[in-house]
């Protein structure tokens, strides 16, 4: 009889190529046949075919009982035929896996070739019940005359302990002894083996601390030096004696050995060990330094790769170290490997302090500024030989790929890793706000990625800590306002779109210091600014009222009849731009243009309504006949008072930062629980209420006697029914039926029930009572007179000097700091640590004061920021004023925590 054998299945399958599922079904019908023969070889041909077809994906486990079979053979070479067949086959829940117990020990018992096998077949097969059962053997195996058969059994034994980690406890010894062994083979192993069990538990292997490091000193094999080092970076954590030894032969082995993966486990582990501490590690950081800066200017990029990586660990603890290699570092920010460049990304973000945050940082952004073609043109000519020059297989040749800083992921992440560094610890590595004022709006010049949001928050959260930049901020802020450029941009793609939001925002909030905010506002209401987000023009046209606000007062102040005309064309202006706001399609931009329109129609028609007056002369007299009972004469105002309309709205109360444990710093008053429910839940409807009770009453009336009409000492249901007609309390018809009486406990439970709905009712601030007494219309001496505190009275000569003053008197910015609020605003009542400023020098930063810009040059793609010096200085703002809430009449006995007025 003639059988296929496996090379016959191989000739087969690539000559049916196109019906190779008809020639595998024919196949394995034959293997089915083959395998089921008594003739072992024939059965060890059709296993082995089948072990082919299984890498192919085919399954096999319904061979696996032959494939015991095959494996019980005494010939090696059909043994070994078996025990592959169960290396590719077998997993963890074969059944036949239980049969193998005998066979796997008589095996391990038998010839070394035998033995071989057998432990190979052990360490991909074995289970927890193998492990358990065949522990004993393989510990005895670990004494084998013969080194090869140890050190399989050394390495069988690592799987064995894996399933069944008992067994450890009975193989240490033997283990330890093998780091003695003659062979250095089986020493490998041991140590290998030894390197995987201390992972887990490291402090159970400090006692081999002195036979490890022996080799360590002795051995040349790299491999095992390699584990030995690893070993030592598990364990010398947990034993600072240790790191002391460890110095001299690690610093040896750094300065003298050739093998870049055998440097680069020991600098790993010098960082891990804390051997880098202390006084004595500083010379082996020096030479750990020194040789990852060589390996990131060695054209490898996997080097370049381990080498940032174990940079970034040294960084903490020796930062003054890798800065010596800043510039080197910084150019694998832009090196065409993503894995690099994120590496070294992450390197530079940990390597910033106050010193180098703004070197970094420019050299970061001008990774972003995209590059600039030359202004002459190739030819034809020079084009056509430089593409043939190139080669695809060089990657280093210049050819006309894009730069890595164009990729929009890239640009992204890099834009985030600057903010992150500025902001860090609330800015702590930040010297200069004023330059960081002008790195956010640079950064939203060049990103093209949507990093918006992230530049706004950073805007006015700069803003809000740091009085000191506030006039800068503005400033800077309108001309990013009055920019043409910048609104076209946010038209085109949005990505930067927010930081409008944030200019806006910040000119109305510190409106005062504009030099002339009536030309800030045909900017802010400007047509084009339709096309923004929602969001965005809703603060248009909130920073919009808020600088006229304090522009009118201001003007107010200075009153001049010849500023009529300016400020009815400014008002004029704001009318008719709101008045085309208000038919937005948006809810928000309609709710705020409608408020702020009707405001400014109110001053419209007050500027129209209004006439000059001639100033009031202090001591003038009006000659003329006058009597006693003649009434004090009052004097009007020069300017118009509709100008003091907007400005008390939005300045009566400072915006100051929050703390970020505010909220949590509030404590809960008394009697307040937050797990209680505000309007409980009703147990059961009005008609199942009505119905139970019906009931009761029902059989209530049955067990007194049947057919009475009178109740309650003669009184009949209509006559009841009467009687809670007069008091106004008429029952519901179509749930209560005739026959039902009302006994005087239900009474009694009805008005229990209506105290609670009220007292609930009070309580709820969506439901309005009027609880209060009604006036007459005619009882005009019983309405309330109520005096507005802080109000100015329009009566007098000397009424300029009793108004609000909008701008506060000239604030002294000093030329050498900076202070910054890190802690944020607390509520009254809290229980915190006090809130102190911290001051931020600026002489620790090479800049110079009076340049007020970075040391580095400034970017080429986009000018420098004129911003004009005002002489007029401002004295500091006065302290926030702190409103405490009164208590509601009728809201119960709860306690309000006083908290800081909100705008």
């Amino acid at each position: 009889m003639w059988e296929r054998t496996l090379q016959d299945l191989i000739r087969g399958l690539r000559a049916n190529k196109k019906d190779e599922a008809k020639f595998l079904a024919k196949a394995v019908d034959e293997i089915r046949q083959e395998i089921k023969s008594d003739d072992m070889e024939l059965k060890a041909g059709a296993v082995l075919k089948l072990t082919y077809l299984d890498m192919l994906g085919y399954d096999m486990g319904w061979a696996s009982f032959h494939v015991v079979e095959v494996m019980s053979s005494p010939r090696f070479h059909l043994k070994s035929v078996g025990y592959l067949a169960a290396v590719q086959s077998f997993e963890q829940d074969t059944d036949v896996l239980m049969l193998t117990t005998n066979l796997l020990k008589k095996d391990l018992a038998s010839n070394p070739a035998d033995i071989a096998v057998t432990l190979n077949g052990i360490s991909h097969i074995v289970t927890p019940d193998l492990a358990r059962d065949l522990a004993p053997e393989l510990i005895a195996m670990l004494n084998h005359s013969r080194p090869n058969i140890r050190k399989r059994a050394i390495l069988a034994l690592y799987k064995v302990v894996a399933k069944y980690p008992d067994t450890i406890n009975h193989a240490r010894t033997r283990l330890e002894e093998k780091l003695e062994d003659t062979d250095p083979g089986v020493v490998a192993a041991t140590v290998n083996v030894l390197c995987e069990l201390a992972r887990h538990n490291p402090k159970d292997y400090l006692s081999l601390a002195p036979q490890l490091f022996h080799l360590l000193t002795t051995s040349s094999n790299n491999w095992m030096l390699i584990k030995i080092i690893k070993l030592f970076g598990s364990i010398s954590p947990h034993e600072p004696r240790l790191v002391k030894k460890l110095q001299p032969p690690i610093t040896e082995l750094i300065s003298t050995t050739q093998a870049i993966s055998l440097l680069y486990e020991c600098v790993h582990t010098c960082i891990i060990g804390g051997m880098l501490q202390g006084p004595s590690g500083d010379s082996l950081a020096k030479t750990c330094v020194s040789k990852l800066a060589a390996f990131i200017q060695d054209i490898d990029q996997n080097l370049k790769y381990i080498a940032l990586l174990a940079m970034t660990k040294i960084v903490p603890s020796h930062p003054h170290l890798v800065a010596e290699y800043q510039d080197t570092i910084l150019a694998s920010v832009n090196d065409q490997d993503i894995s690099i460049r994120m590496r070294a990304l992450d390197l530079v973000s940990a390597m910033v302090n106050r010193n180098s945050l703004q070197s970094i940082v420019q050299q970061l952004l001008s990774h972003l500024v995209p590059e600039t073609s030359s202004s002459t043109l190739p030819t034809a000519a020079q084009s056509l030989t430089q593409l043939t020059q190139l080669t695809p297989a060089s990657p280093t040749s210049a050819g006309p790929q894009l730069s890595p800083s164009q990729s929009p992921t890239y640009r992204l992440v890099l834009c985030q890793r600057i903010l992150k560094m500025c902001s860090q610890s609330t800015y702590e590595n930040v010297t200069n706000f004023e330059w960081y004022i002008s790195v956010l709006v640079d950064l939203a010049h060049v990103a093209n990625v949507d990093v918006g949001t992230e530049i706004r928050d950073q805007l006015v959260d700069v803003v809000g800590r740091v009085r000191g930049v506030r006039r800068y901020a503005v400033k800077l802020m309108y001309t990013l306002l009055s920019d043409d450029t910048m609104l076209r941009n946010a038209h085109e793609d949005g990505s930067c779109s927010e930081v409008l939001w944030a200019a806006a925002w910040i000119c109305g909030e510190y409106s005062d210091e504009l030099a002339e905010p009536q030309k800030l506002l045909p900017y802010l209401l400007q047509p084009e600014i339709s096309a923004l987000s929602p969001d965005i023009v809703a603060v248009y046209i909130q920073a919009a009222t808020k600088i006229f606000g304090s522009w009118a007062a201001d003007v107010a102040q200075r009153w001049d009849d010849d500023d009529l005309p300016e400020v009815r064309a400014v008002v004029e202006l704001l009318v008719t731009r709101l008045g085309e706001l208000v038919s937005s399609p948006y809810i928000e931009v309609q709710e705020r243009a409608a408020n702020s329109l009707e405001l400014f129609r109110f001053i419209q028609a007050d500027l129209d309504a209004h006439k000059p007056r001639p100033p009031v002369t202090p001591g003038f007299s009006n000659p003329g006949p006058s009597s006693s009972f003649d009434p004090i004469p009052i004097t009007e105002p020069r300017f118009p008072k509709s100008l003091y309309l907007i400005q008390p709205l939005f300045s009566t109360y400072e915006l100051n930062p929050v703390a970020l444990t505010a909220q949590a710093s509030v404590p809960i008053p008394e009697g307040l629980d937050l797990d209680a429910w505000i309007v409980p839940p009703p147990k059961e409807t009005v008609r199942e209420e009505q119905a139970e009770r019906k009931m009761k009453k029902v059989k209530k009336g049955m067990g007194k006697g049947k057919g009475k009409e009178t109740v309650n000492g003669g009184k009949t249901k209509n006559g009841k029914k009467k009687q809670r007609e007069s008091q106004g309390e008429v029952p519901n018809e179509d749930v209560l039926t005739p026959a039902e009486v009302e006994m005087p406990e239900d009474v009694a439970e009805r008005a229990r029930r209506k105290a609670e709905r009220l007292a609930q009712l009070r309580d709820d601030p969506y439901y309005i009572i009027d609880d209060k007494p009604k006036l007459d219309e005619d009882d005009v001496d019983s309405i309330p007179v109520v005096r507005l505190e802080g109000m100015p009275s329009l009566s007098g000569p000397s009424l300029a000097s009793q108004l609000p003053s909008l701008k506060a008197a000239p604030r002294f910015f000093s030329a050498t700091e900076f202070v910054i609020d890190r802690e944020g605003e607390m509520p009254e009542g809290a229980i915190v640590t006090p809130r102190n400023s911290t001051p931020v020098s600026r002489q620790q930063t090479p800049i110079p004061s009076e340049s007020r810009v970075p040391t580095p040059p400034r970017l080429s793609s986009f000018p420098q920021y004129e911003v004009p010096d005002d002489d007029g200085l401002r004295t500091s703002t006065p302290e926030p004023i702190k409103v405490t809430r009164t208590k509601k009449k009728g809201a119960g006995k709860k306690k309000r925590t006083p908290v800081a007025a909100e705008p």
